[in-house]
């Protein structure tokens, strides 16, 4: 018995341990240069530094292209609880946990899901030092590039699939994406 895709995604994202799924409609997705310039000022310190963020992950024009090559997008979060608002090291250990999280669910999506692409939060974890700019990337399979680094608002993403932003106080909430089904 074949299984559906929407049961694939299902089963992955539980398996993964992802708390909340939305779809959001492709058409609607606002490529905001706004959110660009908030990377170039490298706050996170990964700017022009890896090809999971810009200008690694190409032009906004060039991002909104590779999105709308597909036709559906599902919008994917975890939420994590911190000792205080103060608590660093829960956020760094939240924001690596959060990247292992997207490659489980990628890999429980398994090897005959259709071509579709994965976005994650801020920069990669998966090598030490970035190839980025000198040669390709080591793993392109395995790059799961910044959503933020596309020029989407997370905030208006999560709104628009239906899904909680913010979790309340002392709580840590990581985003990410699907998108599958070729146009």
């Amino acid at each position: 018995m074949e299984m559906s895709l929407e049961y694939i995604i299902s089963r992955a994202a539980k398996d993964a341990g992802i708390d909340e799924t939305g779809e959001v409609s492709i058409r609607e997705l606002e490529y905001r240069d706004e959110v660009r310039k908030i990377c170039e000022g490298n706050s996170c310190r990964c700017y022009g530094t890896t090809w999971a963020c810009p200008p690694g992950v190409g032009t906004l024009e060039e991002c909104q292209k590779r999105l709308e090559s597909y036709n559906r997008m599902m919008v994917f979060s975890k939420i994590y609880r911190l000792e205080d608002s103060f608590d660093f090291a829960g956020m760094r250990s939240a924001m690596n946990d959060f990247k292992d999280v997207t490659e489980a669910f990628d890999r429980g999506l398994g090897r005959d899901f259709p071509p579709h692409m994965v976005l994650s939060n801020e920069s990669c974890h998966r090598c030490e030092v970035c190839t980025y700019p000198d040669e390709p990337c080591r793993f392109p399979d395995k790059l799961y590039q910044a959503i933020e680094g596309y020029g989407l608002v997370v905030s208006v993403l999560a709104t628009r699939a239906g899904i909680k932003y913010n979790n309340g106080p002392d709580t840590l909430t990581f985003f990410g994406a699907l998108l599958w089904g070729r146009s």
